[in-house]
């Protein structure tokens, strides 16, 4: 089955065919899947309880989903974007925020990479080797930090057992290959246990070259220096008892990977108050721009190495008047270099832990919630010749509440969150940091009637200043700017509205959500010049407003296809005639046609990605595309063992796309015509 973007009169016709069937008919042929638990919300709640929408990517679709990194693979829900830089380098963009404001978790511990610092730090967590992907949205993220204005991810993995298999031995494993980067990929994962211990061990290989563009890139075919190579192993080993469990787990990562569009020509740039001055320049544009004219050797690169420690556990009925108690704790050792030649230029260091210790209480006054305390301590430092931030040891502490509360159809919840930051940088001329800010969300969930349910939350929630916004000063390569930090930043506040109707059963299902979310003393990277692409920036403070809707729209046709409308729209800006924000996503809508036929399934898919041309000072426009995707998947058996063979077309009219939210657009479009093929065995 094919779908033709320019006209979709077919499927158009097809759609009103189908809501011409009756209602009561689709119904009976349309099974009702139960509601997907939500690890990360504080209650685990079922994803049709909550009061703001939450992504939740597992199975087939996370299979078919999964990239090789954490933005790609996002990418395509609805509300999220990625960073996008380059092959080995994304982190995913929720509602137009990026960076500190979105966490990104393993199982509920924050994962301590690099990787809020700069767009060219890659996200350490293994999208291949989880099991389930959750994103909460906007105020549903509270219980992890006040900063978490634009959400969180949490990866669920199976590196501590939390049971002990059955059958004494059970696992997977995954080959993948793809075109357009001569990707090759492989991930294992298996558990065995027997009697209270059960042990798993898990590991992903991956070899991408340059990838290639669409077609009428002046840069030509591929994107230099876009490899992207990884190697990722876990070991665990668990206690696990009638009441709960106990275990440990070691997780190494290795990684290289290109960093397109850096370019030496500005490293002679330095700041003249709120100007620039770049000396030698011959007067031609050097800028990042034209870096794809470097050959891959050339090319400065990625050398990533992680070691991380993860303790979890839980307790059912601890102590009288207590239904859980739940433990999660990280301690990380990451560093990478970055390499130019054979010369390591720039080393980045992160040695960080998070602990964080929730106990669920009985209902009390009908009241049921958790209350928990967390705290998380960051040592950075950057030593070379683009150490544009000062060491510094970052820690926070925090105590949070969260409760709900049932009546008849309506679900109602709040929660508080009060955080102490401490930052201690190492220089004689800055300042040590502390700051101190409360978050609070209220929420209400109502199912008005049968399969329907209305959700709102309003939020006050404070984000402290982290300490690049602080103490960065000087040139930074990789995204071409010379960045400035600001000794006088204060903590943000954000006032958030969150609409979300939702039908989650029966033919017809939907989610559709509304926002406005208005930030007092908004922190953002302000440029205040620019020669040719190189630009100056500050961090700065304005009161900005991001206001949006997102949503997707499911039609059950007949008992073979169904059909889906998406979309998504964000609109940020400063206050008072202040201007638009950098980097803001475009707005996007498509449609979806699903088909499924004894052991098949698949998945016909177009959507448009608009111009975007609400753009700040200095920023260009970025021109709209169309992008078309074909996925297959076929279960089978191989003897007993179940076997899942899939393969995926992406960009098949090899559009020429660019990402508006990418330092490097212009330097690494994104990926043209990609052909994926895959198989996957459970045992």
């Amino acid at each position: 089955m094919s779908v033709r973007p320019q006209q979709p009169t077919p499927l158009a016709l097809a759609i009103m065919l189908a809501f011409a069937t009756p209602a009561s008919a689709l119904a009976q042929q349309t099974a009702t899947l139960p509601a997907v638990t939500v690890s990360a919300s504080a209650l685990a709640l079922g994803s049709d309880d909550m009061s703001t929408p939450v992504t939740v990517l597992e199975g087939e679709a996370l299979v078919l989903a999964r990239a090789a990194t954490l933005g790609e693979t996002l990418a395509g829900q609805p509300g999220i974007t990625s960073s996008h830089f380059g092959a080995g380098a994304s982190r995913p963009i929720i509602r137009g925020m990026d960076g500190p404001r979105v966490k990104v978790l393993s199982d509920g511990a924050e994962v301590q990479d690099a990787s809020t610092i700069s767009p060219d730090h890659a996200v350490a967590a293994e999208p291949m080797l989880s099991e389930q992907i959750e994103v909460l949205r906007g105020p549903s993220a509270l219980a992890y930090g006040g900063g978490a204005v634009g959400g969180v991810v949490n990866v669920i993995d199976k590196k501590i057992p939390t049971r002990v298999p059955a059958k004494g031995v059970e696992g997977s494993a995954e080959v993948r290959a793809n075109s357009a980067a001569r990707e090759k990929a492989g991930a294992f994962e298996v558990t065995g246990g027997s009697g209270n211990i059960a042990v798993h061990a898990e590991g992903v290989k991956r070899d991408a070259k340059e990838y290639k563009v669409g077609s009428g890139w002046e840069g030509g075919s591929k994107v230099a220096g876009s490899y992207n190579k990884t190697d990722t192993g876990s070991v665990g080993v668990s206690w696990v008892g009638q009441r709960g469990f106990l275990g440990l787990a070691f997780t190494s990562q290795h990684a290289e990977y290109g960093l397109p569009g850096h370019n030496h020509e500005f490293e002679s740039c330095h700041p003249h108050g709120a100007h620039l001055h770049c000396g030698g320049h011959d007067g031609h544009d050097h800028g990042a721009e034209e870096e794809h004219d470097h050959e891959h050797g050339s090319v400065p690169y990625v050398k990533l190495k992680s070691e991380r420690w993860d303790v979890r556990g839980e307790l059912r009925d601890p102590v009288p008047g207590f239904a859980k108690l739940r433990l999660r704790a990280a301690f990380t050792d990451y560093k990478h270099d970055e390499i130019e030649g054979a010369e390591i230029a720039t080393t980045f260091k992160n040695k960080g832990h998070d602990t964080r210790l929730e106990m669920e209480h009985h209902p009390v006054f009908g009241w049921r919630g958790v209350v928990g305390l967390q705290t998380s301590k960051r040592d950075f430092s950057a030593l070379g010749e683009e150490a544009y931030v000062a060491p510094t040891v970052t820690k926070k502490h925090a105590a949070f509440l969260v409760e709900e509360y049932k009546l008849d159809q309506w679900r109602f919840e709040a929660g508080l969150r009060h955080e102490w930051q401490d930052i201690a940088v190492d220089s004689a001329t800055l300042q040590d940091r502390s700051a101190k800010g409360t978050s609070i969300s209220l929420g209400a969930v109502w199912k008005f009637a049968p399969q329907y349910s209305l959700g709102s939350t309003i939020s006050r929630t404070h984000r402290l200043p982290s300490a690049e916004e602080l103490y960065a000063h000087g040139v930074h390569m990789a995204t071409a700017t010379y960045e400035l930090g600001n000794q006088n930043l204060g903590k943000e506040t954000s006032n958030n509205i969150d609409l979300t109707l939702r039908k989650y059963a029966g033919a017809t299902t939907f989610s559709a959500s509304a926002y406005r979310n208005k930030v007092d003393n908004y922190i953002f990277g302000s440029t205040l010049d620019s020669h040719e692409g190189f630009q100056l920036i500050q961090y700065a403070q304005r009161d900005a407003t991001f206001t949006g809707v997102e949503g997707q729209v499911r039609q059950q046709l007949n008992p073979m296809f169904g059909a889906s409308v998406f979309g998504d729209y964000v609109r940020a800006k400063l206050a008072d005639g202040g201007g638009n924000l950098p980097r803001i996503p475009a707005q996007r809508v498509g449609v979806k046609l699903d088909a499924n036929w004894q052991a098949w399934s698949g998945v016909a898919e177009f959507y448009r990605v608009g111009k975007q041309d609400k753009v700040a000072a200095f920023e260009t426009a970025t021109p709209g595309y169309n992008m078309l995707n074909l996925s297959a998947n076929y279960d089978t058996r191989i003897g007993t063992t179940p076997a899942q063979f899939y393969i995926k077309a992406n960009n098949l009219t090899n559009e020429l796309a660019y990402s508006h939210t990418s330092f490097i657009k212009n330097a690494a479009p994104l990926m043209g015509r990609n052909l994926t093929v895959g198989m996957r065995v459970t045992f």
